[in-house]
């Protein structure tokens, strides 16, 4: 019908979403003349406390890079701040081609690829999932979400695309799930984005599933860990998606998102698998214990340079900052960008708006008073998500605002760089408005 994803569980949970305070923040900048500041790339001088920031985590060596954009309207390049090198022990600067490891802000272009199906008549927003993947029809949940898994109910109703897309469908995750359900997940390889090649201490040794639709088909086969549309519990549901757009569209997963999304939109530098070519852009993702560094997954020899067992749209995808600004530009666009038509404006606008089921209690959740579109945060004009190697990335519609935070380490809370990024940033405006008033 048409339309009207190194850190532990417990961290994980904090992490992945602090930033919803970024979004409060951007609102600030009402009025203030800083997208036409200056032109020059490097906007250090309008930002300092930013820049400041940057520079501190730089210059201790507590990170090899902390990169910033900041992208107005449909500007062709985002402003940036900050900077660092790919590597704590080689010299190549970073810059908006480096590559980094976006881990869960893979879903919102997951989500948006959705809405096109959805857009299209290929898939239907409140569609029930077993029209699409069979498997999925007669699904059981936990009595209790981490006790044993044969102690099960019936679904009171059936997963549905809207509940895959905000998280409410009741699956769990391999990082946030516990108990039974956590271990099943783990034995059956129901994997998201990539670590390293090396044993990374707190985390199991995981055999992925051979292929998405083995994933799909092992994943329908465990019982959810709530009742559909009744909770919001951050999930591999965004995964699952990945499989829904191969059986609507005919198309293999990664090479739906590279004909419908990464080629109209100009993205040349995202993938599920890095080319052989292209590793000497790839930063390294570090370990953070006691603060200090250690390599997780160096460039050179990634995990992310071989291909991927199972596609992850959840968690899976390598970027740039160039090709991230230019996908937020797109949805600043309302779906097209440099004159490419990528989707409809009908598409984006619902795909960027609160989706959550009515039925859905938020009470206590991570997203408790605001809400959640196709694979990001919805809270007012504002879309976005974050990634668990410290990246984070959100448009604003009503200020033309896209903004991106860009460096490599894990557990992302090991530092407080976003919550030092957002006073910052609110440091830097207050210097804005009194100069203003003082002109």
């Amino acid at each position: 019908m048409p339309i009207h994803d190194l850190a532990s569980p417990e961290v994980s949970r904090r992490a992945l979403l602090r930033y919803s305070a970024l979004f409060a923040g951007g609102a600030a900048l009402t009025g203030l003349p800083l997208g036409r500041a200056a032109f020059a790339h490097d906007v250090a001088e309008s930002w300092p406390q930013v820049a400041a920031l940057a520079n501190r985590y730089v210059s201790q060596r507590k990170l090899a890079n902390l990169f910033l954009t900041f992208g107005w309207g449909q500007e062709d390049h985002a402003h940036t701040v900050g900077g660092g090198t790919l590597s704590l022990a080689k010299p190549n600067p970073v810059d908006e081609n480096s590559l980094y490891r976006i881990y869960s802000m893979s879903k919102p272009i997951t989500g948006m690829a959705t809405m096109m199906l959805i857009d299209e008549g290929k898939l239907g927003l409140d569609q029930p999932l077993a029209e699409i993947l069979p498997a999925f029809r007669d699904m059981r949940v936990l009595i209790n979400p981490e006790g044993p898994l044969d102690e099960t109910v019936p679904a009171s109703r059936p997963i549905t695309i809207r509940q895959l897309l905000t998280h409410t469908s009741g699956l769990g995750y391999q990082i946030i799930s516990k108990g039974p359900l956590q271990a099943a997940y783990n034995e059956q390889g129901l994997v998201g984005g990539r670590v390293s090649r090396m044993p990374i201490p707190g985390f199991p040794n995981v055999t992925p599933a051979p292929g998405l639709a083995a994933w799909a088909d092992r994943l329908a086969e465990l019982p959810l860990m709530y009742q559909p549309a009744t909770k919001w519990s951050y999930s591999c549901s965004i995964d699952l998606l990945g499989r829904v757009i191969e059986v609507a569209s005919g198309m293999e997963f990664e090479a739906f998102l590279k004909k419908r999304i990464f080629d109209p939109c100009g993205m040349t530098s995202t993938w599920m698998q890095v080319p052989a070519s292209e590793a000497y852009r790839l930063t390294d993702n570090y370990g953070i214990v006691s603060g200090n560094a250690f390599p997780l997954d160096p460039g050179t020899s990634s995990v992310y340079l071989d291909p991927p067992e199972v596609p992850a749209g959840g968690g899976g995808l390598v970027s740039s900052p160039k090709d991230y600004d230019r996908f937020q530009r797109m949805l600043l666009g309302y779906g097209t960008i440099d004159g490419k038509f990528v989707m409809s404006e009908e598409a984006v606008r619902v795909g960027t708006s609160n989706l959550v089921p009515a039925t859905v209690d938020l009470t206590g959740s991570w997203i408790e008073g605001e809400g959640h579109g196709a694979g990001g945060r919805s809270k007012g004009a504002t879309f976005g998500w974050g990634g668990a190697a410290g990246t984070l990335a959100a448009v604003d519609f009503d200020l033309k605002l896209r903004t991106g935070l860009w460096t490599q380490y894990m557990p992302s809370e090991a530092y407080p760089i976003r919550d030092e990024f957002l006073a910052a940033m609110e440091a830097d405006l207050s210097a804005l408005r009194t100069r203003k008033k003082a002109a």
